[in-house]
């Protein structure tokens, strides 16, 4: 049996963590935060309202196939945060030796705005926001996904992800 990564993607603000919290405990897989894979470097330029290049992240996203492909390895099944925004990180991500998924928590500038605002202690601040829906390229049809809007309660965001790839949340979740 091939392991699985569910990738929890979207801008800063959509829930990510909230959400692969839950569905790491609904599914019993090991659930990893991409900021923790950021080099010192990436977060003091985030910090400061700086965007990360192309070449910043490169070496973010290869510690993070890394870590998955370790855990596939090791025959365990994952999820990672990751904003993941355009189809060449997600394409990093994939060649990684689980089955990487993407579970793209899509809301408007709005609705993510004005949790970003709420949101504290976080190094990522809310002016990046509008760069970060610049980069945002959708899910295409060829990418192995769902796409589930962040206006529903994060329970309903793991239950309609959980049912919509056809996963088997764990008998103590159920």
């Amino acid at each position: 049996m091939t392991s699985t990564c569910l990738v929890v993607m979207g801008v800063s603000g959509a829930g990510k963590s909230t959400v692969a919290q839950l569905l790491g405990q609904r599914l019993g897989w090991t659930t990893a935060e991409a900021d923790e894979f950021h080099p010192e470097a990436n977060i003091e330029k985030m910090t400061n309202g700086i965007p990360l290049t192309d070449a910043d992240r490169s070496p973010w996203l290869s510690t993070m196939r890394d870590w998955i492909t370790r855990r596939a390895e090791d025959g365990a099944s994952t999820i990672v945060t990751c904003s993941a925004l355009k189809r060449t990180y997600r394409d990093h991500l994939r060649r990684s030796r689980a089955r990487v998924r993407f579970v793209h928590l899509s809301g408007s500038a709005e609705t993510i705005g004005a949790r970003l605002t709420e949101r504290s202690g976080h190094f990522m601040p809310a002016s990046l926001l509008d760069s970060q829906f610049g980069d945002l390229e959708p899910l295409r049809p060829d990418e192995d996904g769902v796409v589930v809007d962040v206006t529903n309660p994060p329970e309903e965001v793991a239950r309609l992800t959980i049912t919509a790839l056809a996963l088997d949340a764990c008998p103590a979740a159920r």
